[in-house]
């Protein structure tokens, strides 16, 4: 699954990676992104500008908006099917931008909390789904992170991971004309390994009140003889 992640680049830093997508002026850094939040996503009907949804999928036809609490990750294996999610896989994606996200792994009786990003420190998008969801009083624009199995530098950790998108499939993501579902299932696989780097950071993760720097600092781990080393 996917339950936290970040987006810590300065905004001159993230529009030189993605020269192609309007971040506006109310992008600000962040550590500890939580579900229920606002979170940046380019959907396909904006020109490329980001626009703003609540981290936790509302179907149209939901009648309680707090099923969204339950729908902030999509199965790849099922999404196409689903009927959570299966309209707004045909039409409504969108792209998720982040440098780094993280899991929890079990340890005697405790979770680390590691993070997880790409071994050049660049940014990188998840596959993600939106929908408009409205009642009488109330509209809401929400997305969900699709996930998919845990590629081997995952798999020590947890046993799932977001969908990452490479560059060359962003146009078909975001073509919301384009509904080849076999060629976009066959997007929703595990990112190459050997391009991710994963290390133990400050349980300070676990409160999502919590923002900064030091959210993400690499702890001691300790090693096989016992003794403890940096994670990096």
């Amino acid at each position: 699954m996917c339950g936290r992640f970040a987006l810590t680049m300065e905004l001159p830093e993230l529009q030189e990676a993605f020269p192609w997508i309007d971040f506006g002026s109310v992008y600000k850094p962040r550590y500890n992104i939580a579900p229920s939040q606002e979170i940046m996503a380019v959907p396909g009907t904006t020109n490329n500008q980001v626009a703003w949804f609540r981290w936790g999928l509302i179907p149209s036809w939901a009648t309680d908006p707090k099923i969204g609490y339950k729908m902030i990750n999509a199965r790849g294996e099922t999404v196409a099917e689903k009927p959570s999610f299966r309209a707004a896989f045909r039409n409504q994606r969108c792209l998720i931008p982040t440098d780094g996200f993280y899991e929890w792994k079990k340890e005697r009786d405790s979770k680390t909390p590691y993070c997880i990003r790409m071994k050049s420190a660049q940014p990188f998008v998840f596959a993600g789904l939106w929908e408009q969801w409205q009642s009488a009083e109330d509209i809401a624009f929400s997305c969900s992170i699709i996930t998919t199995e845990a590629n081997d530098t995952l798999k020590p950790i947890h046993h799932r991971m977001p969908v990452i998108l490479n560059a060359s499939d962003f146009q078909a993501w975001l073509d919301p004309e384009y509904h080849y579902d076999k060629h976009l299932i066959k997007l929703l696989v595990p990112y190459p390994s050997e391009e991710m780097t994963a290390f133990p950071i400050s349980r300070q993760i676990n409160n999502p009140r919590n923002e900064g720097p030091d959210c993400v600092v690499p702890q001691a781990t300790e090693t096989a003889d016992g003794k403890y080393s940096d994670s990096l």
